[in-house]
């Protein structure tokens, strides 16, 4: 009976014996590319990164796997090889990991309107604002075009309403950049504030709670001569946060537009208490000055 077995034991011994190994391998080959984030003189840190390469490019070609796929296409992008990334990341099933690669690759390659489409795909936020600033530059209408694709992404993937409100606001002061570069007082100019207006307001009913949204869009009542909305919005900051000089003085600023010079002085004082640098306090101080 043990004769019998004997051969199949010995085999089947080899094969775990062989199993362990490879484990043993793939798990250093997979500390060696995490080792930059290991600590000093940490075992991960004596594995040879050659090795490592070496093993994942074996495990490419003979047992493909989603996180031997992204882990090369991440190194390439460290050595700046854009084509290898593309291949590696493009192996990888739909996923936001592999479009922000695809993302990354693109951009490591130049293509920076390719590699905004997949940002957006993943959606990496903080690449996609980054491209959106870029454009931003010599061409805000665009910017506040590719703003608002980012928006309505965040809004279709149930992305946190916070982040949603953040691309309204980034769409407020893009349309606000748009406007000053029109004719002062052209309807061209007045079609974009009242965008600005718009974007702000969707931000405040995204995050009811932040008073800087609804301090942005009470400066752009203001600055529509809407103050009836710009002394609700200032009011609502104020509850949102007592402690804001921007809400305060922005009170101030309403009671100054309304005539109220006293109301207006007495806001500066309580807000000056608070932050005498804020930007509100400043501009409510340059209209009293006057």
């Amino acid at each position: 009976m043990n004769r019998r077995y004997g051969p199949f034991r010995a085999i089947a011994g080899v094969v775990v014996v062989l199993l362990l190994a490879s484990f043993a391998c793939i798990q250093a080959a997979s500390d060696a590319f995490a080792a930059t984030a290991a600590a000093p003189y940490s075992p991960a840190r004596l594995v040879p990164l050659r090795f490592a390469v070496a093993t994942y490019g074996l495990l490419y070609r003979i047992a493909p796997a989603p996180y031997v796929d992204a882990t090369l296409a991440a190194y390439a992008l460290d050595r700046g090889d854009a084509l290898a990334a593309h291949r590696y990341a493009v192996a990888l099933p739909a996923s936001p990991v592999r479009d922000d690669l695809l993302g990354r690759a693109a951009a490591a390659g130049g293509d920076r309107a390719l590699a905004f489409e997949y940002f957006l795909a993943a959606p990496d936020v903080d690449a996609v604002e980054s491209y959106v600033e870029l454009v931003a530059a010599h061409d805000p209408a665009t910017a506040y075009a590719l703003e608002r694709t980012l928006a309505q992404r965040l809004a279709s993937t149930a992305t946190h309403p916070d982040a949603v409100a953040e691309a309204q606001w980034h769409m407020g002061l893009l349309a606000n950049r748009r406007a000053w570069r029109a004719i002062p007082a052209s309807p061209e100019q007045g079609s974009w504030l009242r965008r600005a207006m718009d974007a702000f307001a969707r931000a405040v009913d995204a995050a009811p709670l932040s008073d800087r949204y609804a301090i942005a869009a009470a400066n752009q009542a203001v600055l529509l001569g809407d103050i009836d909305r710009a002394r609700a919005l200032f009011a609502q900051a104020a509850r949102s946060n007592p402690g804001s000089a921007d809400a305060i003085a922005g009170l101030g600023v309403v009671a100054y537009e309304r005539g109220d010079v006293r109301t207006a002085a007495e806001q500066l004082r309580s807000a000056r208490r608070f932050d005498p640098n804020a930007l509100m306090v400043r501009a409510l101080a340059r209209y009293l000055s006057q």
